[in-house]
């Protein structure tokens, strides 16, 4: 069990469309020169106008999947992303333990798509506030998915500090980012670590491609820990990321389109 690079786990859905899930994480875990692994926990057929169906794997399947990663390939870190049901919550947490994977572990709860379909049933809410959220090095919630998490209506910067500060003073979680781009005006990201709270500004890019931008965040904090960077270089590190690769995406499909993960070698590889 000898890695020559850098290691990241991606536990996560998949994107048939390929631009959030599993596909986005193995994408981003590239662009930053980490090798990346998966773990699939469903399958869903979408594209950039939506998602059409979901098909959730077996909870043996999940595990025997994380069985021959952690048996082989190593993670340095891991990045959780859409666990459904309680049951795979259940699952994947239980692995996680069993295989030590919980020293580097990026949680992204993601509960709604970009065109608004749910990837987290109503009854698996409080599974992951209570048994993953707990677990976390770091949650990287949205407003809509902040909200949920605390109970908060968030309506400022305020709400958004709160909603933090509950997330991992009362949820547990190691740290938390809570991204700040469904308010209005230019985002504001507020990152607390239980010391002391970070605001992280830039100006909006107006773009359609945005979607799979928490995918890809999670994943380049992620990848960044794998490289053994320190918790607060690797958010900024991620968020300068997903800033470039949105702002040199380039129009795919006819709805919410991906982001440009390989940005950094457009030149060869895209346009």
């Amino acid at each position: 069990m000898v890695n020559n690079v850098p290691s990241a786990l991606s536990i996560a859905g998949s994107d048939s469309g390929g631009g959030a899930g599993a596909q986005a994480d193995l994408k981003t875990f590239a662009a930053h020169g980490v090798y990346g692994t998966s773990v699939i926990t469903a399958v869903t057929a979408q594209n950039t106008l939506g998602v059409t169906s979901v098909f959730e794997l077996p909870t043996n399947l999940i595990e025997d999947q994380i069985d021959a990663i952690a048996d082989d390939i190593w993670p340095s870190s891991v990045k959780i992303g859409m666990l459904s049901t309680s049951a795979i919550i259940h699952s994947v947490v239980g692995k996680i333990k069993q295989k030590h994977l919980d020293g580097c572990l990026v949680v992204d709860p993601v509960m709604v798509a970009k065109g608004g379909d749910r990837l987290l049933q109503q009854e698996a809410i409080e599974t992951l506030r209570g048994l993953l959220v707990p677990l976390s090095t770091i949650v990287t919630p949205n407003i809509p998915e902040a909200e949920v998490l605390t109970g908060l209506r968030i309506g400022g910067l305020n709400d958004a500090r709160s909603a933090a500060r509950i997330i991992v003073n009362e949820l547990g979680a190691g740290a938390v980012v809570v991204k700040g781009g469904h308010l209005e005006g230019d985002p504001v990201d507020i990152f607390y670590d239980g010391k002391r709270i970070r605001e992280m500004s830039a100006s909006r890019i107006h773009s359609t491609s945005t979607h799979g931008t928490g995918c890809t965040f999670a994943a380049a904090v992620a990848a960044n820990l794998a490289k053994g960077k320190s918790l607060g270089i690797a958010v900024r590190s991620a968020k300068n990321y997903v800033r470039q690769a949105i702002f040199y995406s380039f129009p795919i499909g006819s709805g919410h389109g991906p982001l440009n993960h390989f940005f950094q070698f457009r030149n060869r590889l895209y346009p």
